[in-house]
């Protein structure tokens, strides 16, 4: 007998909660959806039952059991409900422990704008993995340095004829002055910041120990900042 009263109070409170919103509720999931939840509510109702029936089962026990069962109920339902917002957070946690270059998280607002967010390496310096022609590779972010430059070995990775390079371009190194090759660059990203037809330089060898991230790849983004220990670019 307890067991149908249990069962009765169960649909009561479904379709008191019905009543009250659950037509809200239910409007914004799938067919599919809608079909677990109710699998799921009867299966919790046969337990509830088979609990109340079985007579080794302390009436103190089966209420606990019911109490965890509801609690595991209830955090899914809060689970599925700020799906969203607990995705934002998992990118976040799983980008604070990617290695330094790598993002730590992209973002895309209501106006369209992307935004990554770059954490620096030990030494304080922002190192960026991107994709210059479509080939992978890390470029230390210099606003000092007027445009983008690149190691020898990178730009041929990147499908620059080292053969037909003019190193007429004098530039100023950690190593001293040195000269460096002008290029065009078809393709330059960071993340989901795609920027074409970039102008970059390419160094003799032996001249540069890292990839420079310089101007003119940061100057054509709408806007880019280093803030609370990070990096960001919007484009």
């Amino acid at each position: 007998m307890r067991a149908w009263v249990v069962l009765a109070l169960l649909i009561g409170a479904g379709l008191l909660l019905f009543l009250r919103g659950g037509s809200e509720l239910l409007s914004g999931l799938s067919t599919g959806e809608i079909v677990t939840m109710a699998a799921g509510l009867l299966l919790a109702t046969i337990y509830i039952i088979s609990l109340f029936n079985d007579e080794r089962t302390r009436p103190m026990q089966a209420i606990r059991y019911i109490v965890v069962w509801l609690a595991i109920g209830f955090a899914l339902i809060a689970g599925y409900s700020y799906r969203e917002e607990l995705s934002v957070v998992g990118e976040r946690v799983v980008g604070e422990l990617r290695p330094a270059g790598e993002i730590v998280s992209s973002e895309v607002n209501e106006d369209g704008e992307r935004a990554v967010r770059i954490r620096p390496r030990m030494d304080g310096h922002f190192a960026v993995r991107a994709s210059v022609n479509g080939q992978s590779m890390t470029l230390m972010v210099d606003t000092g340095a007027s445009s983008v430059v690149l190691k020898p070995a990178d730009a041929e990775r990147a499908g620059v004829d080292l053969k037909k390079l003019s190193y007429t371009v004098a530039v100023d190194t950690a190593n001293g002055m040195t000269y460096a090759a002008a290029v065009r660059l078809r393709t330059l990203a960071v993340g989901p910041l795609l920027v074409r037809n970039v102008d970059a330089l390419v160094v003799r060898p032996g001249s540069l120990k890292e990839n420079l991230l310089g101007m003119s790849f940061l100057r054509r983004l709408r806007s880019y900042e280093f803030a609370k220990d990070y990096l960001t670019l919007r484009g």
